[in-house]
């Protein structure tokens, strides 16, 4: 889908281990993939809270078929699936120049970042963490936040 792109998620550099997503949605066009989302279900703690949430990652769009609105499709997809898990929040971590497109799509930065499991410990995630409200009404809690896996 992504040619002979070594690092199609432009994320090698920042050196995070991030797991496999559980169930993938995709666009095909004349029987190729073109379009790729992904989400995991994991657990955060903010304070005192233990929080369920899907986590959205894997999203790659092939480079010949950018602007065209599919990044929106899969996202738009996976997060309606989503909403179906019983997961309270939607979350990524996401390069700053993909902020605004996420913000387009309705997900949110969440201030001071997120701590996240890694082989060698936990860490601060080096990208931006956002999230999205899946459950009517649903607001991010205050207080630091860690997810309670590899990040996705």
């Amino acid at each position: 889908m992504t040619g002979a792109v070594e690092d199609p998620f432009e994320v090698a550099a920042y050196g995070v281990t991030a797991r496999d997503k559980d169930v993938h949605f995709g666009v095909r066009s004349e029987g190729r993939l073109v379009a790729h989302a992904g989400l995991v279900e994991a657990d955060v703690e903010v304070g005192e809270r233990r929080l369920r949430v899907a986590g959205l990652g894997g999203v790659v769009v092939a480079p010949g078929m950018r602007g065209h609105g599919l990044a929106r499709l899969v996202v738009d997809t996976a997060v309606a699936h989503a909403r179906g898990t019983g997961a309270e929040f939607g979350l990524l971590f996401c390069l700053p120049d993909r902020v605004a497109l996420y913000e387009k799509l309705g997900w949110r930065v969440l201030p001071g970042g997120m701590r996240v499991e890694q082989p060698g410990g936990v860490i601060d995630h080096p990208l931006r963490t956002m999230w999205t409200p899946l459950a009517e009404g649903a607001v991010w809690p205050q207080g630091p936040a860690r997810l309670r896996s590899l990040p996705m």
